[in-house]
């Protein structure tokens, strides 16, 4: 690789680091150590880099010591695995001090890892970013040999949300009329457009996600997987939001798509769904109570964004409610989130961590507060696990109490701020 072509990719990148301003994010990194940076297309993993960045500089460090490449920068198209050295030459060639590296998007170079080892084991400081879960396969963990921390970066939670907006979500806000008023009033974009940074700043907000949607599909998953049938694949994505709230099999799509005339084999629905979540696109939350093929199997599939799941859905607000909590519970607990479901029993969803059985419900009738505080009570009595219960809706809040359980409602606004530090809990009694 031409070295001069290389320093130019790097001033160009650091140029664009020194004037971009950032929102600080909730997510905390050991210098000392080094870090594969994954998660959703447009979802923040470059920014987190730019502020290590700023960081670095602003702490002493020379930016010819920084070395920053983009591998999605067209100039670098031809870049193969025999031109790493390159980097390393061309480092050396700007700094004799220590140098810091940031390689963006790596996974665009077959073989990537075998230079991601390579630079641990040589002391070098490293951080690397990809948008595809391959990168937390069995076999790349075994590569790079726990040499490399993973830092899962998701867009931006609520809170984040409204740093970025300039509105105040202190305790202090939260309970004031007026700091109450401005929440609510931002969650309403929060909701249906999601929380990709970027689109903070574009006024047709619902576009800009549709061009990051199309990039997930094309690009990450029917590109790079080779996939001819993207008219199957577009079609897949719109069932499964379709079915958001509701388990759904293999077989079941399968049968659906092919209903509809739709030609593609169960083995394709099965990859395709594989793509989808090695992409971030979606995601799936197991039963508690079904066997393990079951759960392997019948799944909730939620999306990793509020914005993307509207792309499909016409006024189809339960479900966006139901996707926004899946996403937060999702984020800080991944794989020990459950549904419940058995014959007697229908819960949203049980977070083993912490007991907490939760219902969402856009709004409580008479009707529908009776059968959720049946349905979590069913949960106390057949989850010996349990200890807490919630009802999720999107504005009604107070305290139910039913054979001596005792139901929390909590307002969606609530919830997502202070899920992390029990302020919910507190204010509802």
């Amino acid at each position: 690789m031409n070295h001069e072509l290389l320093k130019k990719v790097i001033f160009d990148q650091h140029e664009i680091i020194r004037n971009f301003t950032i929102v600080e994010r909730e997510y905390d990194f050991d210098m000392n150590a080094n870090y594969v940076v994954i998660g959703l297309r447009r979802a923040g993993k470059s920014t987190l880099l730019y502020k290590l960045v700023q960081d670095l500089v602003a702490s002493g460090t020379d930016w010819n010591q920084i070395i920053y490449i983009n591998f999605e920068d067209e100039r670098l198209a031809e870049f193969s695995l025999s031109d790493f050295d390159d980097i390393l030459a061309v480092q050396a060639e700007l700094s004799n001090k220590t140098g810091w590296f940031f390689l963006d998007e790596v996974q665009n170079v077959y073989g990537w890892e075998k230079f991601a080892r390579r630079m641990a084991d040589s002391k070098e400081h490293t951080f690397i970013t990809g948008s595809n879960a391959k990168m937390l396969s069995a076999e790349i963990e075994n590569r790079l040999g726990g040499r490399y921390l993973t830092k899962y970066v998701t867009p931006y939670n609520f809170r984040e949300y409204l740093k970025a907006k300039n509105t105040d979500s202190s305790e202090e806000a939260i309970l004031s009329t007026k700091g109450s008023g401005k929440i609510r009033k931002e969650l309403e974009s929060y909701f249906y457009f999601g929380g990709f940074p970027e689109n903070i700043a574009y006024r047709d907000k619902r576009e800009y996600v549709s061009s990051i949607y199309q990039k997930v599909l094309l690009g990450d998953i029917a590109s790079r997987n080779n996939i001819r049938n993207t008219n199957g694949l577009r079609l897949l994505m719109k069932k499964i939001a379709e079915s958001v709230k509701d388990e759904v099999s293999y077989s079941k799509l399968y049968n659906t798509l092919n209903t509809i005339g739709v030609n593609i084999s169960k083995d394709a629905v099965i990859d395709y769904i594989r793509y989808a979540r090695q992409s971030f696109l979606i995601f799936a939350i197991r039963s508690w109570f079904s066997k393990f093929v079951d759960k392997e199997t019948t799944p909730k599939y939620y999306f990793n964004d509020n914005g993307l799941l509207n792309l499909f859905l016409d006024r189809a607000e339960p479900r966006l409610l139901e996707n926004l909590v899946a996403i937060t519970l999702w984020n800080a607990y991944r794989d020990r989130v459950y549904y419940l479901k058995s014959q007697h029993l229908d819960a949203d969803f049980f977070v083993e961590d912490t007991g907490e059985v939760i219902q969402v419900a856009y709004s409580l009738s008479d009707t529908s507060d009776d059968r959720e505080t049946k349905l979590l009570v069913q949960a106390a009595h057949s989850v010996k696990e349990a200890t807490r219960f919630i009802i999720i809706t999107w504005e009604e809040e107070k305290v139910l109490t039913q054979d001596d359980i005792t139901i929390e409602v909590i307002p969606i606004w609530k919830w997502l701020l202070c899920y992390s530090n029990n302020f919910c809990k507190s204010t509802t009694k």
